[in-house]
Formats: structure tokens, C-alpha cells, sequence
């Protein structure tokens, strides 16, 4: 089918709502995932055809690509799943898009660039809040000040929660410290090392630094050389994380991992519809030139993960029409620093120019 795409991990939180508002894009995935129980009820719930398949059964796994265009990888954490997709893609020449937002990963797939247009695919991961909306405000940025060396980003979210995979992902990276790209190098640095208040239009909030996505790919859309990544926390969450080297060799141990892995399963899947259509993302963006000028803008719009399903089914309808470009990819680098205007309810507003 002409509209038709494979979404592994369907039975995941943020999959199940990709799957949910497909049709919202006159779009149908095949859901496929390893649990056979969960993704049959979700079938028969959404009139939807399902594949059972394990990561590590290739055979099985090229053998659902190869029937589809486009995959989108919802299963995390990426830092274990998406070595084995995106290899099943290059043998498939199926283009690869997944959710991922993890700096490690962003950069192992970018090993993955020749070998992508070689087989005349697109490889491009962070399809959803992170990165979309950081990533066309840094390539909005970069036009507004074009010699730009510094870009600082923030975002931050009224009134979401986590789901289990993002806080899976962020428990498996505990005690593990931040990162910032310095001369374009990415470099490790203390978690919440830095932090300042930022208005964002709607209210000023306190933010922190930490090792968002954008480290990796903002430097391969713009080519900023220095580029630091921020997200909202309550100012004493932050006094309090400034303790954290002190327990670090703790908080990598696997029993501390496990035990916080174990109360994340035992709270819901992840916010609820309510709760998502009440809340809110904001992004916050500046720019700084070698002379120090300045140019900088800020964007609203749904939460985290109603913008990752918009944004994400936005790309695969723009796969499915032809608009690709082959081998590793950012999502403003192909589709522009519009492509976030694309998805409902999201306003952008430009603070200064420089």
C-alpha cells in the first residue's frame, strides 16, 4: 500500500499514539513489536495489521521491511535497539526514522552515512520532540545570524509527565554526567552544571543544562561550533542535582538502575490524554556571534508528546511523497525550519535578529 509504513515498538506508549492518529495523515502502519498479547489488541482496537518480530531475528525483520518504504523505530532504549534496525534497513533500502533523542546514539548513526547512500536510503532519527522543535529554531537562528559560533537552547513542559521508556532511557543513563559541544567537539561536563532563567513568552522558568539531543544534531544543521542544551526544573531540583558527583558511582551500579527501572514499570505508561491535551512545550533559542550580537527566537506549542506524533507521521507523508534526501539526516536540515510550523497548534516568535 501506497500509504503504508512499518512502526516497530507499536505497543509502546509514544508508538501506540502514533498509531492512534495515523489516519489523522491518510497514513496506515503495519504495527510490529515483540509482544504478541499487546500488539493484537491493539490491532483489533484500531483496525490495523500487526507482525510479531524480535530485533534479533533478522530474517524475520528484513523480511517485514522489505514490504514498506519507511520504518519508524518507537522501541528504546535506542542505545540497544537501533544498531539492529538500521542495519536491517541498509540491507532492505528502507529509510530509517526513529524517536530516539539519546547523544551516543544520534552519533553512532551518523557512522552510518555512506553506508545509507550507498543503498539509497535516508537515515534520520530524533523525528520527534526531540529534535524537531530545537532543531528548526537552531536552523532559524543560524539564518538570522550566519556567523554565529555559540547557539544555546531550551525547552520546557507545563503540566506533562514522563513515559516508561524516556524514563527507562534516563535511568540507564544515570551517574553519567552532561555534555556540551565545545570547538566542535562534544565535551563531558557535570550534569545541571550551568543554569539561568529564560522567558519563553508564556512565563520566565529556571532551566538547567543537560545533554539534549541537539549536541549532536543542531552542529550537523547549522555547524555551530559551541552549543549548549537546557531543559525546566524547579530551581531546588537543581541545588539539589549540583550534590550528584557525590553519589554518581552509586547511581551506575545496576541494583540502584534496577530498582529505579522497577518503579518507573509500576506507574502508568506515561501521561494521559487529558493531561497531554492540557499541557504545554516551550522552546527557546540564542545565537552569539565572535562580536557578541545576538539573535534569538522562542516557540509554543502541544506537549512533548502529542508534537512527537504530529511530527513524526508529518515526515513519513513527506517519505511516502518522494521528499527525501539519502544517507544521515536532520529533520530542519531536509525539510527546513518551517517543518515544526507544520504541526498544529505550534507558534514561533522571532525576540531579535541581532
Amino acid at each position: 500500500m501506497q500509504n503504508s509504513f512499518l512502526l516497530y515498538g507499536a505497543n509502546g506508549y509514544t508508538g501506540e499514539l502514533i498509531a492512534r492518529y495515523a489516519h489523522e495523515y491518510n497514513l496506515q502502519p503495519i504495527l510490529a513489536g515483540r509482544r504478541e498479547e499487546a500488539l493484537s489488541l491493539l490491532a483489533a482496537k484500531l483496525n490495523l495489521p500487526y507482525k510479531v518480530i524480535d530485533l534479533n531475528d533478522t530474517p524475520t525483520l528484513v523480511a517485514a521491511l522489505k514490504e514498506v518504504k519507511v520504518v519508524v523505530h518507537a522501541a528504546g532504549p535506542f542505545q540497544f535497539t537501533a544498531k539492529q534496525m538500521v542495519e536491517a534497513c541498509l540491507k532492505t533500502s528502507t529509510h530509517y526514522l526513529d524517536i530516539n533523542g539519546d547523544i551516543a546514539v544520534f552519533e553512532m548513526l551518523k557512522q552510518y552515512d555512506d553506508a545509507a547512500k550507498q543503498a539509497g536510503i535516508m537515515i534520520m532519527p530524533g523525528v520527534g520532540f526531540d529534535v524537531v522543535p530545537t532543531d528548526c529554531i537552531a536552523l532559524l537562528l543560524k539564518k538570522l545570524l550566519p556567523d554565529a559560533v555559540k547557539l544555546q537552547l531550551a525547552f520546557a513542559m507545563t503540566g506533562s509527565g514522563l513515559s516508561h521508556g524516556t524514563a527507562t532511557t534516563m535511568a540507564n543513563r544515570l551517574g553519567e554526567g552532561g555534555a556540551i559541544r565545545k570547538n566542535g567537539k562534544i565535551v563531558s561536563i557535570p550534569l545541571g552544571k550551568k543554569g539561568m532563567w529564560v522567558d519563553f513568552g508564556i512565563k520566565k522558568l529556571f532551566v538547567m543544562s543537560i545533554p539534549w539531543g541537539d549536541i549532536s544534531t543542531a552542529y550537523f544543521t547549522t555547524g555551530i561550533p559551541d552549543i549548549e542544551t537546557y531543559a525546566g526544573v524547579p530551581p531546588k531540583t537543581y541545588r539539589l542535582l549540583k550534590l550528584q558527583p557525590l553519589f554518581n558511582w552509586l547511581l551506575r551500579t545496576s541494583f540502584i538502575r534496577n530498582f529505579i527501572k522497577r518503579k518507573i514499570n509500576n506507574r502508568a505508561p506515561g501521561p494521559s490524554d487529558e493531561m497531554r491535551n492540557k499541557a504545554t512545550a516551550l522552546v527557546w533559542g540564542q545565537v552569539t556571534n565572535a562580536a557578541g550580537k545576538t539573535a534569538s527566537a522562542r516557540l509554543s506549542g502541544p506537549e512533548g508528546y502529542t508534537l512527537t506524533v504530529h511530527s513524526t507521521l508529518l515526515i513519513v507523508q513527506k517519505i511516502l511523497e518522494g521528499s527525501v534526501a539519502m544517507g544521515y539526516q536532520t529533520p530542519a536540515k531536509v525539510y527546513g525550519e518551517n517543518l515544526v510550523l507544520e504541526v498544529p497548534g505550534v507558534q514561533r516568535e522571532i525576540i531579535s535578529e541581532g
